[in-house]
């Protein structure tokens, strides 16, 4: 395959996936049921949601400082919210090319080398990786009798338990093919996972490792908040259970990887969540499709005025390097 139809894939794909997953979603919904849904909820909490969406985003440009202070270089403040804004709106057109224009960005304005910066950025995405580990760990504990009494009712005790077993039995053999195999894939596969531990304690030697803690906690937080608050705007969801919010949110959450910035895969990840948990379909589609709308307006605003102040902001300094 060349790389030309690779690249194409890459974009096409998770588009035309957006798309079928939209169709998909308004086929189970209608659309004057959908909006009647946005017409009664209850825009307090809405806007309380963006608010703490736009909180975790200023903390992760602030976090962004401490990564590349150690480096030798000065990330102004300006230029990092700016960046991490642009970023997430560039995300919605191509999949991962948010991370690489933010290190552009800094690269330009702040003369932060790219592979720097760039490396900066994936040191931040082990963080959130191990932050989502431990939510997901948190739901399995607070959640465990509910989740295996659910497992046990649809699943047969002996085929849970093989199937475990199988887990285990596979990823010992996993295990042992990585360490021992010279296969391209095995070496490739475990170059990542060195890498993944050589970040995870990258931070914790930096210089301001607690701040650094301290914000990504903060963040992550404010994910979970949002997410909280945002269902409080339709009444049928007042009395929804911590475990649906977090196993929601998780769902959620990497539904966001699957499609361009969630398209069409975030509010059906939601109503697969909440039906585990009994929840009505049509309610959290509508509540999916109001987090996915009131976060991406967020971001499109943001993020597109982000695009068009970074030269304005940035106007003196480029004067200043001419002058030189």
């Amino acid at each position: 395959m060349n790389k030309k139809l690779k690249s194409s894939l890459k974009i096409g794909i998770p588009i035309l996936l957006g798309v079928l997953l939209v169709w998909y979603s308004l086929s189970k919904i209608s659309i004057n049921e959908l909006l009647a849904y946005f017409k009664k909820a209850n825009y307090y909490w809405v806007t309380t949601g963006v608010l703490l969406g736009v909180l975790s985003h200023l903390s992760r440009a602030y976090r962004w400082k401490f990564l590349i202070e150690p480096l030798g270089h000065k990330l102004r403040l300006g230029n990092s919210i700016m960046a991490v804004f642009a970023a997430y709106l560039i995300n919605y057109t191509i999949p991962r090319a948010g991370e690489i224009s933010r290190a552009t960005i800094v690269a330009n304005y702040d003369d932060i080398p790219f592979e720097k910066g760039f490396g900066t950025i994936v040191s931040e995405r082990i963080a959130d990786l191990l932050m989502m580990l431990v939510i997901i760990a948190i739901t399995l504990f607070i959640e465990f009798d509910f989740i295996y009494n659910h497992l046990t009712q649809n699943i047969e005790p002996q085929k849970l338990i093989i199937g475990i077993a199988l887990l285990v039995v596979l990823g010992i053999v996993g295990l042992l093919f990585l360490k021992k195999s010279k296969h391209q894939l095995a070496v490739k596969i475990r170059s990542l996972l060195n890498g993944f531990i050589e970040g995870v304690l990258s931070i914790f030697k930096m210089e301001k490792k607690v701040p650094f803690i301290l914000h990504t906690l903060f963040i992550w937080i404010m994910y979970v908040a949002m997410f909280y608050v945002t269902s409080l705007s339709l009444s049928e969801l007042n009395a929804v259970p911590m475990g649906a919010i977090l196993i929601g949110f998780i769902a959620a959450s990497f539904s966001i990887a699957a499609t361009n910035g969630g398209l069409g895969s975030y509010p059906e990840a939601i109503v697969l969540a909440f039906a585990i948990f009994s929840i009505p379909e049509d309610p959290s589609r509508a509540f999916g499709w109001i987090m996915w709308s009131s976060q991406t307006a967020m971001i499109v605003l943001l993020g597109g005025l982000s695009i068009i102040l970074l030269p304005f902001y940035n106007r003196n300094r480029n004067k200043d390097q001419k002058e030189d």
